[in-house]
């Protein structure tokens, strides 16, 4: 039986993104266990694996946002696919490789079958490189990665059963890659798996950088020397080193976000109704001063 989960702190969300999506994967006898957030993310999905790890004949436990809304109607075949390796402990739609922190985009992404769908500027979405199977890139393969995005985490029983949230470590950010790293130190894999998924949120990708950085840091500073690439070992510098590198990380993040609202912008005003009237206009003048007539 393959149970689904969601910690809930906005249930119009909830009834609109990630219900939708677990009601067209569930199978008749999957548990739903939606419940009200406790505090931080952390707490909550521990609650949540406390509850999941005393279910008879669980195959796998499927954390899914609230804002994160399920499109894929094979997905528990394709995640029992995936989970056919006894050595598997986690499953996502996106992850990486070369990851050294919880900005773990910064690596070698290597799969993502997931569209990002947002609303402002009259809404639109950005599809990640996996979401199209026409134009996957020649390096795109699922399979064992370092981590992945956490906005759809499906757990192995054994996973369920022996890993938890550690709940030191903030609020929010950076849950998935500490988790991640708990499974790999435990000697189990990490791995992506074509599961398609919908993630409506805003395209401002990081609401509060200074507690972002603070997760950085701690994250970093628990794994320094233990996994490979994470942290960086050394003296009485690395707390600003690790700051610096922390606030540098952000920084892209937050380029990268203004980036896609520019598009977004762009999107707004080129599908406009008073765009595509104009086009005929817009052509004439620009064969009239002589330029080439722009797209439509």
């Amino acid at each position: 039986m393959i149970a689904f989960a969601s910690s809930i702190t906005s249930p119009e969300t909830y009834e609109r993104c990630a219900e939708p999506g677990i009601r067209l994967a569930a199978e008749p006898d999957s548990e739903v266990l939606a419940y009200q957030a406790a505090g931080s993310i952390f707490r909550s999905y521990n609650l949540i694996l406390e509850r999941a790890a005393a279910l008879d004949d669980l195959e796998a436990l499927v954390l899914v946002h609230q804002d994160a809304e399920i499109a894929d109607p094979d997905f528990c075949p394709k995640l029992r696919r995936a989970l056919a390796d006894p050595d598997v402990g986690v499953v996502g739609c996106v992850g990486a490789v070369g990851v050294r922190s919880i900005a773990w985009w910064e690596g070698s992404v290597t799969w993502g079958s997931f569209t990002h769908r947002y609303e402002e500027m009259g809404g639109g979405e950005v599809s990640a490189m996996s979401w199209n199977p026409n134009r996957l890139p020649a390096f795109a393969h699922t399979g064992e990665v370092d981590t992945v995005d956490g906005f759809v985490l499906a757990l192995s029983p054994w996973t369920v059963q022996n890993v938890r949230f550690d709940e030191s470590l903030g609020e929010l950010h950076g849950y998935d890659f500490d988790f991640c790293l708990q499974v790999r130190a435990a000697g189990r894999k990490v791995v992506t798996e074509d599961l398609r998924v919908i993630h409506h949120h805003s395209l401002e990708l990081v609401s509060d950088p200074e507690t972002w950085v603070a997760a950085h840091m701690r994250i970093a500073e628990k794994w320094d020397g233990r996994m490979p690439n994470v942290g960086t070992a050394g003296g009485d510098w690395k707390q600003r080193a690790r700051r610096a590198e922390a606030e540098a990380a952000v920084a892209r993040t937050e380029v990268v976000a203004a980036l896609m609202q520019a598009d977004a912008k762009v999107n707004e005003v080129t599908g406009s109704v008073s765009w595509r009237l104009t086009t005929p206009l817009r052509r004439l003048n620009a064969l009239r001063k002589g330029r080439r007539p722009g797209p439509a």
